[in-house]
């Protein structure tokens, strides 16, 4: 389907708008609220001012998603294929519009409290949810599914074993460096770190909303897509820039200040960890929450200098909303779903 052909079946469909428009809500506030933990530490440790970092992180998402699906599509059909809405386009659409939905009003609500929870796993869940609730365990594809718990459980361990690493070597090979000489360094390898998350950023979680669009074609057509048309690349990359464009002020403050006071050393550990972090699953097609790798990987640049630098009750709340993130944005994503087919089904 070409884009000109999509626009007209946007304008003659009124449910497929709706779909149309929720998700590209998605891919908004996703850029909107995840982006920032990508900067957060170039910013608070200053390397950075916050335009100039959001600038960059722009652009970066935008060459890393378009790259991405370009040299390894496999985050993209793992969220395309792990559910099932069935032949029936008219129920299909009205319970995917009811995940995204879900999905918006999760994200913006911890993005308010200033909560850095994953889009990414919202996404997954509220769609799962609204799957659940029209075809029951029918709905789902399990060994799919498995994907998504591999990128959860690992997301959560890489981030922190890989900050913490890359701090006790910063430490170890720059302790007899001149400082003056070291903080020129760690300025201009900040910098590229940040970028390098952005890029990744743009690199996964812009595959999933992908995905997505891929869904809202199977919806509208009843057909599987087969091939990524070059237009919704592009789309994806616009909406998902623009996003990051907004900023996060909230998201920043929560990772790099409230969680902890990161110094320049430490913020070039965490993101050349994330950055690691995020290459490898990105490379194995694992779809990952780059929220979770940046925020542990903080955790572990900290506490691989002292274990009591690390603000634990600003952690344990960000663990407490990762975990509440699944069942929480599921059970919303299948109960939106049961109104939404109630309504206007």
């Amino acid at each position: 389907m070409s884009f000109f052909e999509w626009i007209t079946c946007v304008i003659s469909s009124v449910p497929l708008a709706c779909l149309t428009f929720l998700t590209l809500c998605v891919i908004f506030v996703n850029g909107w609220t995840d982006a920032p933990n990508a900067i957060a530490s170039c910013v608070v440790t200053r390397v950075l001012t916050p335009k100039g970092a959001v600038v960059m992180a722009s652009i970066c998402n935008f060459f890393g998603l378009i790259l991405s699906v370009a040299v390894n599509r496999t985050v993209t059909d793992t969220v395309y294929s792990m559910v099932d809405f069935g032949p029936d386009v008219s129920l299909s659409r009205i319970a995917l519009c009811a995940a995204l939905t879900a999905v918006v009003v999760w994200a913006v609500s911890a993005w308010f409290f200033g909560i850095p929870t994953s889009e990414s796993h919202a996404l997954i869940a509220g769609i799962t949810g609204a799957a659940f609730a029209l075809r029951g365990g029918d709905g789902i594809r399990f060994s799919v599914w498995s994907r998504v718990l591999w990128g959860l459980l690992l997301s959560v361990g890489i981030g922190f074993l890989f900050g913490w690493l890359s701090t006790r070597m910063i430490l170890y090979f720059f302790s007899k460096i001149r400082r003056d000489r070291a903080q020129f360094i760690f300025f201009r390898t900040q910098i590229l770190g940040g970028a390098m998350n952005a890029f990744l950023h743009g690199a996964q979680d812009g595959q999933k909303f992908i995905g997505v669009l891929l869904l809202s074609v199977a919806a509208h057509t009843g057909e599987s897509v087969a091939e990524i048309p070059l237009w919704m690349v592009l789309l994806c990359s616009v909406v998902l820039s623009c996003g990051t464009a907004l900023g996060g002020g909230r998201i920043i403050r929560a990772v790099g200040m409230k969680m902890l006071k990161l110094e320049r050393f430490q913020g070039v550990a965490s993101d050349v960890a994330s950055a690691v972090s995020l290459l490898i699953c990105s490379v194995f097609g694992l779809p990952v929450s780059t929220t979770h790798v940046k925020t542990t990987s903080v955790m572990g640049a900290g506490s691989a200098v002292r274990i009591r630098s690390v603000n634990w009750s600003i952690a344990g709340q960000m663990v407490v909303a990762w975990c509440l993130t699944f069942p929480g944005c599921g059970l919303l994503g299948y109960g939106m779903a049961k109104v939404f087919l109630m309504l206007f089904q």
